[in-house]
C-alpha cells in the first residue's frame, strides 16, 4: 500500500500515517497503524471503504479503542477511528446518536430529557458503535434493552438499517459481529421518567463502578465473557492470581476481572497474561475463559508467543 496514494485521494478526511495506536487505546499499547483515519460524516466513511475496496487496501474500524488490544507490532492498511462522529441528539423519547459517541454522553442526554431506560449504561466507558457491536452491558442491562435501529455501512459501500430484531442479540454479541459492516448511527427507544429518580440511579450506578473498578490505571476494562455458572473475577481470586505482575501488567488487586497497565506494560505483556489467566483457571476449575475485548493487529517482528 502506498501510504501517500491514500492520503491524495482522501484528501478532505483526517489521515495520520504510522501513528501509534498507544496515543488512542485505553490500555495505552499498542503498534502503529500504516494509516489512521478521522472522518467526520457517514458520506466520509463511505469514501474510505470504497477507496480501500477499490484499491485491495485492508481496513479496519477501531470505534474508540476501549475495549480492545492492539497487538504491538500495529494495524495495516487504513484503521478508522470515528471519534469525530459523536453527535447525539434526542427526538421525542428517541435517543440518536452517531457512533463514535461516548456512551455515556449518549446516556445524560437522555436523563437531560427525562428519558429512562438507559441508566445502566452509564458508567461504560466505550462508544455508542462499540457497544452496540457487542451487545454491551452492566448491573443488569443490555443495549438490546433500549435498541431500536441501527445505521450501517457495509464492506460493499452499501448502507443498510437493522431493527433489533435482525440485530439477533446475545450476551456480547451482535449480528454486525459476522456482517464486516461499520455501524454509523444508532437510536434507542427509551420511555418518560422521573429527572430525580433517573440521575439517582445514575449517581448510584457511577458511585459503584468507581468504588469497584480500578478507573486509577489504564485498562480494557472487563477481559473476560462471565462463564455460565460462574464469576470470572472469583475465579481469578480462588485461583490465587489477583495481583499478578506480568511485564508493565497486572491482574488488578481492586478488581480481578480487570488487567491494568501498571507501568509502561506492553499489548505483549496484556496477550500473555490474558493467556496465562485462561490457562490457570482451566487447570484449576475445567472452565474456559472466552476473551470479551477484542484482541487485533499484529505481533512486533521480535516478540513470538510461545505460551498458548
Amino acid at each position: 500500500m502506498n501510504k501517500e496514494e491514500v492520503m491524495k485521494h482522501l484528501p478532505e478526511i483526517t489521515l495520520l500515517l504510522d501513528e501509534p495506536l498507544m496515543n488512542y487505546t485505553f490500555t495505552k499499547t499498542g503498534g502503529p497503524a500504516d494509516v489512521l483515519a478521522f472522518p467526520k460524516r457517514k458520506e466520509e466513511v463511505k469514501e474510505i471503504v470504497d477507496y480501500c475496496r477499490m484499491n485491495q487496501v485492508p481496513w479496519m474500524v477501531l470505534g474508540n479503542a476501549s475495549n480492545l488490544i492492539v497487538r504491538d507490532g500495529g494495524i495495516r492498511g487504513v484503521v478508522i477511528m470515528l471519534t469525530e462522529m459523536n453527535a447525539v441528539h434526542v427526538e421525542d423519547t428517541v435517543v440518536v446518536a452517531e457512533a463514535g459517541a461516548k456512551l455515556i454522553d449518549t446516556t445524560y442526554a437522555a436523563l437531560a430529557e427525562s428519558l429512562t431506560g438507559f441508566e445502566f449504561a452509564c458508567g461504560i466507558p466505550g462508544s455508542v458503535g462499540g457497544a452496540v457491536y457487542m451487545n454491551a452491558g452492566a448491573y443488569d442491562g443490555e443495549i438490546k434493552d433500549v435498541f431500536a435501529e441501527v445505521d450501517i455501512l457495509l464492506e460493499d459501500g452499501t448502507m443498510q438499517t437493522l431493527t433489533n430484531e435482525e440485530m439477533n442479540f446475545s450476551y456480547r454479541h451482535s449480528e454486525i459481529q459476522k456482517m464486516n459492516a461499520i455501524v454509523l448511527e444508532a437510536r434507542f427507544q427509551l420511555k418518560q421518567g422521573d429527572y430525580p429518580q433517573i440521575k439517582a440511579r445514575m449517581d448510584e450506578l457511577t458511585e459503584l463502578r468507581q468504588s469497584k473498578q480500578p478507573l486509577e490505571y489504564p485498562s480494557c476494562g472487563s477481559v473476560f465473557k462471565r462463564p455460565v455458572g460462574h464469576y470470572t473475577g472469583q475465579l481469578i481470586q480462588e485461583a490465587g492470581l489477583q495481583g499478578l505482575k506480568w511485564g508493565g501488567a497486572q491482574i488488578s488487586e481492586k478488581h480481578a476481572g480487570f488487567i491494568v497497565n501498571i507501568d509502561h506494560a506492553t499489548a505483549t505483556d496484556y496477550v500473555e497474561l490474558i493467556g496465562h489467566i485462561q490457562q490457570v483457571i482451566k487447570e484449576t476449575f475445567d472452565v474456559n475463559l472466552e476473551t470479551e475485548v477484542r484482541i487485533i493487529g499484529e505481533l512486533a517482528p521480535e516478540k513470538n508467543l510461545t505460551k498458548f
